[in-house]
Formats: structure tokens, sequence, C-alpha cells
């Protein structure tokens, strides 16, 4: 049976019609203009029509970028699109009758497809962190999605690990993606630039000569090119997520934990210092299994192939 995955964002809607190998035989894309939830749902209906117009279609997955409810139908919120407490499986199933339609966190969606065709398809239990704009989460446990009582499990991003920290966009402080982001790494590398210039002159450089032209992938191509730095970010940035991932495998005992998001790019320059931080704060070091850490193999594809496959279960 083929299914169409729609991954939905702040500025566009990615869809594709994916195979039960987790193929994609069709894209489709539009920008979203999210000035109104009207306007976003008759979006993601367009792009359905488009793809099921040349392919029969036995469901259709939605990942949104927000709270789902634990029946896979509303959004209860999402910071960047207008939908609260939003039946979004309601409005575009009046649109294709007989047609199995999920909603599902766009997080929980992309960790899916690492589970069942990427980076976690060996393992039962797996943790994937999209360390973004913020950071995101999904989590397996014995080869399950956790979504939790009320469909908002995994939001690790939101666990407080500095008692009085960062302020979060949430509202509360210390919460992990304020030190476990692309933001946290941009923050970080600009106050590093405005306290040492002379230090900080590759990634100026980069910039354009400003501070505040100094983006994240700045940081990991004058990192990849040896600058002392930029390397230290990325090692402190990996700290952070091997600490935060230690607290998580005392709860759940991951047997991989996936990397995904745009530091990603980074590759080695994060993952060995994020292990070795993990290493260190595991609790019974030395008397249990450690987990792996990989990169997310499924790209930008992983929220279209896992909202199509979850939506096929």
């Amino acid at each position: 049976m083929h299914t169409i995955g729609v991954d939905i964002g702040g500025t566009k809607i990615a869809a594709g019609v994916v195979d039960e190998n987790g193929v994609i035989l069709a894209k489709t894309r539009t920008h979203t203009v999210a000035v109104d939830s009207g306007s976003v749902d008759r979006a993601v209906v367009a792009v359905c029509r488009e793809l099921a117009s040349e392919y029969q279609v036995g469901a259709i997955g939605l990942a949104a970028p927000g709270f789902v409810s634990s029946d896979q139908a509303t959004v209860l919120f999402t910071p960047n699109l207008p939908w609260r407490d939003h039946r979004l499986r309601d409005r575009v199933a009046t649109e294709f009758p007989g047609v199995r339609i999920v909603v599902e966190n766009d997080a929980n969606a992309a960790g899916w497809a690492e589970f069942r065709f990427g980076a976690g398809r060996d393992v039962h239990d797996m943790l994937l962190l999209t360390v973004g704009t913020g950071l995101g989460g999904a989590l397996v446990v014995g080869g399950r999605l956790v979504r939790g009582a009320w469909g908002v499990a995994a939001e690790v991003g939101h666990l407080r690990v500095v008692p009085g920290g960062h302020l979060c966009g949430c509202g509360l402080r210390g919460c992990w993606e304020q030190y476990t982001s692309g933001s946290a790494l941009v923050r970080d590398a600009r106050l590093a630039a405005q306290d040492d210039p002379a230090g900080a002159a590759r990634l100026l450089e980069l910039g354009g000569g400003s501070v505040a032209g100094i983006g994240g992938p700045h940081v990991t191509q004058a990192a990849q090119e040896g600058d002392p730095l930029a390397i230290a970010l990325l090692a402190e940035l990996g700290r952070w997520i091997g600490e935060g991932c230690a607290s998580v495998a005392a709860l759940l005992d991951p047997a991989l934990i996936v990397i995904g998001g745009g530091v990603g790019a980074a590759g080695p320059l994060l993952l060995e210092p994020a292990r070795t931080a993990f290493g260190a704060q595991l609790s019974g070091q030395g008397h249990r299994p450690v987990a792996d850490f990989a990169l997310a193999s499924m790209g930008n594809d992983a929220g279209i192939v896992g909202a199509a496959d979850l939506a096929r279960l």
C-alpha cells in the first residue's frame, strides 16, 4: 500500500508518496503561509491531492511541529503555526473519504523513520535528538514509539538541566535545549567573538566581519578547518549532549542515541565529545553496556518517511 507523508513546517510543507520499504516514489513541496489555520490546512490538502492524483493511496500521515493528542487527531499546540486544539485529522479527512489519516509530532515521525529505515534499524531501543534551532526528541522503547498518556512524551528539550539557567522560549529556565541546540551554539560563538575578537578571527571572517553574522554552519566550517575556538565550541555542545543523554539513559537505557539536525554536519567533532561526556556521567559505568552514538541517516526526508510509515501501522 502506498501512503503519503507530509512534513509540515513553519515556512514550508514537504510531502511524498512512500512505499512499504520507506522509499519515496514522488515528492512535492509548497511554502507555508501561516496567517491562519485555514490557510495551512488548505496547503496540506493541496499537496496531498497533487500526489494522490498520480498514485493510489491508502493512508496519509501528517507530521506537525508541536503537541499532538494521543488519538493522533488534534494538534494541541504548535509555536510556529496558528494551531491551538486544532483537529487537523478531521479537516483533512473531509477531503479524502475512506483514507486513513493520522497526525504525529514531527520529531516522532523523524525518529520513527530512523528506527525503521535508518540509523536505528538494527536496535529495539533508541533515542533520537534533533539538534536544530531547538532540541527535539523521539523515543522508541521495545520497538514501540513512546507517545505518553496524552501524546506529548519525548519533549526532551525541556528537561531542566540548569536550575535558574537561561530563559527558554517555553517560559521556564534552564531547559536542556538552551544548552544543546544550534541556537545555543550560535549564542556562545557570538559571545566568544565579543570577548576575544582576535581568537575568533576566523569565525568573524566567515560571518562577514560582524559578530551578528556568525551562524552555526560557520562554526562547523571553521572547526573542520582546524580553528581552535570552533573546535572548543562544538566540544562544549557535545558535552551537553552527552551529559544530558546520560540522564535519559538512567531512565530509559537506549541501545543507540541518534543525532539529527543541522549540527550533525560536524560529525566526529560533535559525536566524540558527546560519547566521552556520556561515558563519564553514566551511572554504573564499567558495569553495564554503553549506548552507541550515530548520526541520523535519513536527512530531510525523515519526516515524510516516518509520517507515511506511521500512517500504515
